[in-house]
């Protein structure tokens, strides 16, 4: 409601000067009518723009580069990955960027996440490695040396290790010291994300329309199928409610899983929004990517809101920054985002609030004929 507020305010403020301009000459009570109306609408338009999130790009020096991961690092600042571009990035809070190439040619980083050791660890897709790399810049790799090739995912695992998704089905776990275990894989197609969950175990997304587990002791357990045939669940994350959340994006839905299996389903009001990555804040909201051009946002209880980019953006992966606002890749335009978020509770827009808005915005439109008919007269 904000938004449209502030598009409507150069008809309120036409109105303004048509109308006192009229009521100069023929109704000095249309006059303090409208005068009374000035500070109400600059008071709600305030309230209805507190609500709206502010979105600051920041190139990126690489052309080209496909920016894949994101992550908050142990340092303060917020490190990515350039997929073509073969380097590591670094950007600052306040947006500047530093990069680091990765030693691999072609090596394709992907996901990134902060190991246990204070390390920044990622996957190389198309280099059959995984890569470590310090806040320094100092980048390590550790080949795979096996048939499961091209690691995607990666995350920090409840037992000190990180574990990731390799191809082939495969899940790994990797030591900080760098030594690799494969665990085998579910009956299921590639997995296409993994997390650490609320329970101790390992939780990952399926291509057979499931969300699987698996323990830190290498036991896979039962998958629990999702409702919608062929969602094709992607990104996943453990909420702060002691659940786990995730993405459909043929299912066009948010999902919610207990440790105990039970599934809901949430669909997104934009249809066709690939849903696609997820992350979780630690007031109980969730936000997602969607293509093009929007993030989501998910409270514990399902209500969806989502907020439109407003400059071309393709969202790819979604992290929360050290500031506490969401950083996102922007997969084609060579650019991080920053979503710098309300200093507001992030609680729900309450329906009085709701109410306002909208009252402001009919106000906005009626005086603007009331005044354009009397300035007519």
């Amino acid at each position: 409601m904000g938004w449209l507020v502030v598009k409507l305010q150069p008809v309120y403020l036409k109105a303004m000067v048509l109308g006192n301009a009229a009521v100069k000459n023929r109704n000095a009570d249309v006059r303090g009518r409208s005068f009374w109306l000035a500070p109400l609408l600059a008071v709600g338009s305030v309230a209805c723009l507190a609500q709206t999130p502010v979105f600051t790009r920041y190139p990126i020096p690489t052309s080209g580069s496909f920016l894949d991961g994101i992550v908050a690092g142990p340092d303060g600042n917020v490190w990515f990955t350039e997929f073509q571009g073969n380097k590591i990035g670094r950007i600052t809070t306040a947006g500047v960027v530093t990069e680091f190439s990765v030693p691999t040619a072609n090596s394709g980083p992907a996901s990134i996440t902060t190991g246990p050791d204070q390390n920044l660890w990622f996957g190389e897709a198309l280099g059959h490695k995984i890569g470590r790399i310090s806040t320094n810049g100092v980048i390590t790799e550790f080949p795979l040396n096996s048939p499961y090739a091209g690691p995607g995912w990666i995350t920090s695992g409840p037992d000190g290790n990180l574990w990731f998704i390799a191809g082939g089905a495969a899940i790994g776990r990797i030591t900080p010291a760098g030594v690799i275990t494969f665990l085998g894989g579910p009956p299921s197609p590639f997995p296409p994300a993994i997390t650490s969950g609320p329970d101790g175990n390992l939780w990952f997304t399926t291509l057979a329309n499931s969300i699987g587990r698996i323990t830190t002791s290498a036991v896979l357990l039962p998958e629990f199928p999702i409702p919608t045939p062929g969602s094709q669940p992607e990104g996943i994350a453990a909420g702060s409610d002691g659940n786990v959340w995730f993405t459909e994006i043929q299912g066009n839905k948010i999902g919610r899983i207990t440790t105990t299996g039970i599934i809901t389903e949430f669909s997104v009001p934009t249809p066709m929004a690939l849903p696609w990555v997820i992350v979780s804040r630690p007031d109980g909201t969730l936000w997602f990517t969607e293509n093009p051009g929007k993030i989501g946002k998910i409270t514990s209880a399902g209500l969806i809101t989502e907020f439109t980019v407003p400059f071309y953006s393709v969202p790819y992966r979604i992290a929360l920054g050290p500031d506490g606002n969401i950083w996102f890749t922007d997969y084609y335009a060579d650019q991080i985002v920053k979503m710098i978020l309300p200093s507001i509770s992030p609680t729900p827009v309450p329906s009085s609030l709701i109410m306002l808005c909208t009252g402001l915005a009919a106000l906005i439109i009626w005086q603007g004929w009331r005044a354009r008919f009397i300035g007519a007269a």
